[in-house]
């Protein structure tokens, strides 16, 4: 009869923890999550400032009266892409802090390199002034890619995680629109002023957000945690399972990381996804397009270049918006797919662009040269004709990228590693892209020279083709799934 009672009492009990995923549904509120969401997502909106305070600026830099400050063409390259190598080193130094001191403090702490670097800007005297100026603002742009998914994934509820960890790349695109607009009526002296006003409101608003509940656990402050999981989702949710959920997953996978766990299929798979989701982002060339944008417009008789940046920025905003809207419905896994052919047909058009182009001149013509005889012959019917190629081309491939390839790495990234190996794995991935993105953007050129300019596109395109073979093959769906469901997936039989 022992026996029957223990049984009978463990269904009961098996049978009351099924029941409150249900009831988790229906009495959540999201109303405080997303004002946290809010108040973590001005970062992302600071780096995507930094992100494009270099295009209106360096113009205005490479005229300005002062010799000391004026950049030549080297000098502006640097000015442009030494903020990459502060991200780099900001990403190692994000997955140290965010596993000392937490996910709210990391956040907090890192606005303060932005206004510092912002603040020596405004100051610089010479060029290295602004060099630093830029390293800085880079460095706390690399803390922030960091720690903003992670904090928005350990907090969100899993029915709209999709959607919240979008808002990180709508904001990034938000900030460099902001900034595009800014520069049409500022000079860059305001310019980096505005520019730090995002992470100073975000320092303040993150002083009344809560730590994540994850991280709190992982701690052992589970009554803070409680109390976390309350503001987050209400004062009716039930706030104790939710604890017991995310205690048993830490309990399984233990405390601490060491290196004998990237043995673990469930850390190793998790990591080597997250690293090539990384790597397949830069390499689909975005950086490079973003690069001639300006260049392609003027070829197709635009003659505001400036306000062709704030249309493409328009085109990011919009579309990675409308990603955002139905990451939770469609899924990862099909806009990733969706995202990387769109992008593939259009540098392979790109590539037929500048192969056609160089027939028309010599064979082996470089794109800089390419460009000033575009420019010298504009009037030219087939070069218009082609020019529109060129821009319809770009409009389908920032489209592409923006609804895919430019959000779901990081959120994807958020939500797929283990938690004690969230700090490491999540600085390998920053780094990794931080990283490529300045490798990329240095070799471009020579890129352009040695492959040709067709080539090189075309290059970009293979690599989208192999993306969307990698995303199909080896990417699980992690669309309403918990965390802890998801770090279940790669623990067991299925996985990449």
């Amino acid at each position: 009869p022992i026996h029957y009672i223990l049984v009978s009492r463990l269904l009961t009990s098996i049978d009351r923890i099924r029941s409150v995923p249900l009831s988790l549904h229906s009495k959540v509120k999201n109303k405080n999550l997303y004002l946290a969401t809010f108040a973590s997502v001005l970062g992302p909106m600071s780096f995507g400032f930094v992100l494009g305070y270099s295009s209106p600026a360096i113009p205005e830099l490479t005229r300005i009266s002062d010799p000391r400050l004026r950049l030549d063409s080297i000098q502006a390259s640097w000015f442009g892409s030494i903020v990459t190598v502060g991200a780099a080193f900001g990403g190692l130094l994000g997955g140290w802090m965010v596993d000392k001191i937490g996910r709210k403090l990391s956040l907090m702490f890192c606005s303060l390199p932005f206004v510092f670097g912002f603040t020596v800007i405004i100051a610089a005297q010479n060029v290295w002034m602004l060099y630093l100026g830029r390293v800085l603002t880079g460095l706390a742009s690399g803390v922030t890619s960091l720690v903003v998914p992670l904090y928005i994934s350990e907090m969100a509820h899993e029915r709209v995680r999709g959607f919240l960890g979008s808002c990180v790349q709508l904001m990034v695109v938000l900030g460099i629109m902001g900034v595009y607009l800014a520069g049409l009526f500022l000079d860059w002296r305001w310019l980096a002023i505005c520019s730090s006003i995002p992470p100073t409101l975000m320092m303040v608003c993150m002083c009344f957000m809560p730590e994540t509940p994850r991280f709190l656990l992982s701690q052992g402050k589970r009554r803070e945690a409680e109390e976390a999981l309350r503001f987050l989702r209400g004062p009716d949710a039930p706030v104790e399972w939710e604890c017991a959920r995310i205690e048993d997953a830490c309990d399984e996978q233990g405390s601490s990381f060491h290196m004998s766990d990237l043995k673990d299929p469930g850390v190793y798979k998790p990591l080597v996804i997250g690293f090539m989701l990384m790597v397949f982002q830069q390499m689909t060339g975005i950086n490079a397009i973003m690069f001639y944008a300006e260049n392609i417009f003027e070829e197709a008789h635009f003659k505001e270049s400036d306000l062709a940046s704030v249309i493409v920025g328009l085109i990011q905003v919009v579309f990675t918006a409308v990603a955002a809207l139905i990451m939770d419905k469609a899924g990862r896994k099909i806009l990733l797919i969706i995202s990387g052919v769109a992008m593939a047909i259009s540098t392979t058009a790109f590539g037929v662009y500048f192969y056609l182009m160089s027939k028309l001149h010599t064979p082996t013509v470089s794109l800089s040269i390419l460009m000033l005889d575009i420019q010298s012959k504009a009037g030219e019917e087939p070069h218009a004709n082609l020019a529109w190629l060129a821009l319809a081309s770009m409009a389908v491939f920032i489209t592409g990228f923006a609804l895919g390839w430019g959000p779901i790495p990081w959120l994807v990234m958020s939500e797929i590693f283990p938690h004690k190996v969230r700090g490491f794995a999540s600085a390998v991935c920053v780094l990794t892209n931080w990283g490529l993105a300045f490798i990329v953007t240095k070799t471009f050129q020579d890129m352009m020279t040695l492959l040709t300019s067709a080539g090189t596109f075309w290059l970009f395109a293979s690599t989208c083709i192999l993306n969307v073979l990698f995303t199909i093959a080896f990417i699980p769906e992690t669309k309403g799934k918990t965390l802890e469901q998801i770090e279940a997936t790669f623990r067991g039989t299925s996985g990449p």
